[in-house]
């Protein structure tokens, strides 16, 4: 149960004052649901500010504070030009405040002529002129509520101002306890680190990185300690030693020879599946490392033994696809496999799960609804997730008790995963990776094109069709909004049919599963050429006669998702392309990342540097990069705060008295608050 010390964190943010419905909106958009989740919403960034008294050109390009006296309003017969409020500080020293479209009105009750009031904003010059356009702060001069000379700037939604953003963060503030601390004490000491009440408050009132330091090992703190009572609980239990006779692998007509790294993962399972110990471990590959291939040899192992396997995808159309694979390569042997999605119904479903129950089914291949409590099996041994980053540790978890002794696990994952971070995400796991391709394939060529030669690449994409050949083309949504400039699905779809007519498909995340899967079979059977698609193509979709990838707005995707999306071309014999089309306007960083995916092919450097731009985000949790403490973190910092907190979660459990001791029942509050569920559900003997 969770301690009632933090019941007034998790209270639904709805329940705050002045959080009606209209609020609320944004706030579930950006994920704040929770007096807590408005806590960890952290600023993304500051404005400072210089309190000045008198105006002078020496602070143009900073942002100033001062206080003024309004002088006149000044309209235009220009209905569309600004209004010009001039004012003048203590010295007779004038400044024009700019207001443009409907700021007007609200600007001439603001400032009325003859009046002081507090201003605040971006000194500009503009001619012979001191201007400031749209300052952000206009307030009486007795004001309890005047610009500070830091402001916190927090990531926002339609709906939700910067400014009613930090009220809400404020008004969450008096909802924080005093919670015990869960850090080792001479670690607190030794770093200067304020505990944790008092790093909640500062974190939005100032921006000071030994707080942000505190709240970063906070998270993997938790996650470290949850990591390792995971496997303290899986070691307690025990697993069906699976050996295997090599009779079905030895049937196996492998497409191509399997390369020293499948051999070395393959080894390491192997010796795990012979152990009373269950198997833990992540599989970690590139896109076309041979995972799968590796995954079937742990599969096989379980049926010689006279068990069952199960393998779970994240989504149907891969799990259809490793169906369809699997059902290839073990074709003419002895082995039944099936399938279980949500798609499968009545009397089919009924006798997929009559083979389970039976064993006449071997090797179950499926989405989430292989977890439901009526899927039951004889004897199964092996399990395998694949792009375990979509499955939750509870999930895992759930999965493993389905078995008579706990299932050998193997979690697979094309996503290359930081090394500085590996330890953080899958501590509990021991890890292979296969760091080599299988021979033949050919990286793929990435070439970066701006949006404003659009009609060429089209021109590019008619050649390569003509060809015989098929592309992808994905866009960031699905369709076209009037709050956004990014490229939608729908529309991009119906441009290129009147250029292509038939031969273009969409397929979007808002679809049906059989519709989806329609589309998915009729473009791998090569009945469409042109595939327009948003990022649910992103995982497993495997076409060897698709060699182009089109990415629009590829500056506003991050590393690892570009990598993954140009993983769905070069799997076949064909030379690949990927074009990565930009916004005519991007930044520095957006520029280094489309030059980075020009550069290399190898997952794991990209992975690297993705890091070093980006920021962890938060590690095992829904926030992404920017959200979290890790913001401004270099992967040096990560990786020793890292280390730092496994040592402390093991020498809690190990000196200071296990999770029975003071500072264990504090980190037992830790667990709740970071909402750690595996970690949560080994306390509660789950």
């Amino acid at each position: 149960m969770r301690p009632d010390i933090l019941n007034p964190l998790f209270a639904e943010v709805r329940a705050m004052k002045g959080v009606g419905p209209g609020l609320a909106k944004p706030l579930e958009r950006l994920g704040l649901e929770r007096v807590k989740d408005v806590l960890y919403h952290f600023p993304a960034n500051w404005t400072y500010r210089k309190a000045v008294s008198l105006l002078d050109v020496a602070d143009v390009g900073s942002n100033i504070i001062v206080t003024v006296t309004v002088m006149d309003h000044r309209n235009s017969n220009n209905a569309r030009a600004p209004l010009r409020i001039f004012v003048a500080d203590v010295a007779g020293n004038y400044l024009t405040l700019t207001f443009f479209g409907r700021n007007g009105g609200w600007a001439r009750n603001q400032l009325p002529v003859g009046e002081k009031r507090i201003i605040s904003g971006k000194l500009e010059r503009y001619g012979d002129e001191l201007q400031m356009v749209h300052p952000d702060h206009v307030v009486l001069v007795d004001s309890d509520t005047s610009p500070g000379l830091a402001e916190p700037i927090y990531p926002l939604s339609d709906g939700l101002t910067n400014k009613r953003m930090g009220q809400l963060a404020g008004a969450a503030l008096q909802d924080v306890p005093d919670l015990p601390e869960w850090i080792e004490p001479t670690l607190v000491a030794g770093r200067n680190w304020p505990n944790w009440t008092a790093a909640m408050g500062s974190v939005h009132r100032r921006d000071d990185q030994s707080v942000r330091d505190r709240l970063a090992y906070d998270e993997l703190f938790s996650n470290q300690l949850a990591m390792r009572l995971i496997r303290a609980a899986m070691d307690k239990r025990t697993a069906v030693p699976v050996a295997g006779d090599g009779s079905l692998i030895s049937l196996l007509k492998l497409p191509f020879a399997l390369t020293g790294a499948q051999k070395r993962a393959i080894a390491e399972i192997e010796g795990d599946l012979a152990q009373s110990r269950p198997m833990l471990r992540l599989l970690q590959g590139d896109v076309g490392a041979g995972k799968t291939m590796v995954a079937l040899m742990a599969l096989l192992r379980a049926v010689e033994s006279g068990m069952q396997a199960a393998m779970l995808a994240p989504t149907e159309i891969l799990a259809r696809q490793h169906y369809a694979g699997l059902q290839k390569l073990l074709a003419g042997m002895p082995v039944n496999i099936a399938i279980l999605t949500g798609r499968e119904k009545g009397s089919l479903r009924e006798a997929t799960l009559m083979g389970l129950a039976d064993g006449s089914i071997h090797i179950l291949v499926g989405t989430h609804a292989i977890f439901q409590e009526a899927v039951t099996y004889k004897s199964l041994a092996v399990a395998v997730i694949d792009e375990q980053h979509r499955f939750g540790v509870s999930q895992r978890l759930m999965l493993s008790r389905k078995g008579r002794g706990v299932p050998h696990l193997l979690v697979m994952t094309a996503t290359p995963i930081p090394r500085s971070l590996a330890l953080a995400a899958y501590g509990e796991m021991d890890s292979s990776i296969l760091d080599e391709l299988p021979p033949g394939r050919t990286p793929v060529e990435t070439r970066v094109m701006s949006q404003d030669r659009l009609a060429e690449l089209i021109d590019g994409v008619a050649r390569h069709l003509a060809a015989g050949k098929q592309a992808f083309w994905v866009c960031p949504l699905v369709e076209e909004s009037d709050k956004s400039d990014l490229a939608a699905a729908e529309q991009r779809a119906e441009m290129l049919r009147l250029r292509f007519g038939p031969q273009v498909a969409l397929v979007h995340g808002r679809m049906r599963g059989a519709e989806k899967d329609a589309v998915m079979e009729r473009f791998v059977a090569g009945e469409t050429r042109l595939l327009v698609a948003t990022t649910v193509i992103e995982v497993g979709v495997d076409v060897p006669n698709a060699s182009l990838m089109v990415i629009e707005a590829a500056d506003r995707f991050g590393l690892a998702q570009l990598h993954q999306l140009r993983g769905r071309v070069g799997r076949g014999s064909e030379k690949s392309v990927c074009v990565l089309v930009r916004t005519t306007q991007i930044g520095e960083t957006a520029r280094a990342r489309l030059a980075l995916m020009r550069e290399t092919n190898d997952g794991f450097r990209i992975a690297e540097e993705d890091l070093k731009l980006r920021g962890a985000g938060e590690l095992l949790g829904t926030r992404q990069s920017g959200d979290s403490p890790f913001r401004v973190a270099t992967p040096e910092q990560v990786r020793e705060l890292i280390g730092v907190a496994a040592d402390d979660a093991r020498l809690l459990l190990e000196r200071d008295g296990g999770l029975d001791g003071p500072r264990g029942q504090a980190a037992r509050v830790a667990l709740y608050l970071f909402e750690r569920d595996a970690g949560v559900a080994t306390l509660r003997g789950g």
